[in-house]
């Protein structure tokens, strides 16, 4: 096949090497967008040291939030974002199921205790969004919860923004059969078994309601102030990339 100076230049470096020699069947095309995904992921891993030091530097806030269906891959695009910033200035929040002094609590009491301080970054895998999709498709709260969420999750992200905190909401998006196999391949992995959940286990046969109720989200939460990105997550390397482009984009650092 016939290389261009840059790909040669790629498939000559260490990773470019590294990428050929550990498979035993070679593809050159895959082994390229592999090396080409590496190469940028690293060349944006540098810009989000540069945006955490601005973050720092000028006592800034940021709140990134991570949706979407289980297995899309919100985990993974997290560890790549985080990688390499330093960890004494950013959080991964993934709360557990409320405690009873919890459900008793104001819906959004939880989620406050864990905004962002001056000078840090604040990743929820998973947020507040739960009781707008996952809570009420699972029968987790009741219908004048929903409603009562709905009805305030606007002006508080408003608020959030107004006391001077970046947000910025993800939904990583991906398709019926790409769950599947992901489900798949989580269930023959000795190393991947404890992801799945319960809810997990029933998320193909509630993919409708799911979809219902996302469609929902997105036509009342979608607002000027705070409006959704959708990332298409069917490709891990791709979604990762785009969100990480999206947050350098997004904040002028």
């Amino acid at each position: 096949m016939n290389l261009t100076k840059e790909e040669l230049t790629l498939l000559n470096s260490k990773v470019g090497l590294h990428t050929l020699l550990k498979n035993k069947k070679v593809s050159i095309p895959k082994v390229l967008e592999e090396v080409k995904y590496i190469h940028d992921l690293k060349k944006n891993q540098e810009e989000l040291i540069k945006l955490q030091n601005w973050v720092i530097k000028e006592n800034k806030k940021v709140v990134i939030l991570f949706e979407g269906r289980d297995a899309a891959g919100k985990g993974g695009a997290i560890r790549r974002i985080t990688e390499y910033i330093n960890p004494r200035h950013f959080k991964i929040v993934a709360l557990n199921i409320p405690t009873s002094d919890e459900r008793n609590q104001w819906f959004f009491q939880r989620y406050i205790n864990q905004l962002p301080k001056p000078g840090e970054i604040v990743f929820f895998d998973r947020s507040w969004y739960n009781r707008a999709v996952v809570e009420p498709v699972n029968n987790f709260c009741t219908d004048r919860e929903y409603e009562i969420f709905m009805s305030q999750v606007n002006s508080f992200e408003e608020m959030l923004i107004q006391s001077d905190t970046y947000l910025i909401k993800f939904y990583f998006s991906i398709s019926k059969k790409e769950q599947a196999k992901r489900f798949r391949d989580i269930k023959n992995s000795p190393l991947k078994r404890w992801k799945m959940s319960s809810v997990d286990e029933k998320a193909q046969a509630l993919w409708n309601e799911y979809t219902s109720y996302k469609e929902k989200m997105f036509e009342v939460t979608n607002t000027k102030h705070a409006p959704w990105t959708i990332i298409d997550a069917n490709k891990k390397p791709s979604a990762r990339l785009k969100a990480i482009e999206h947050i350098l984009a997004s904040i002028p650092y």
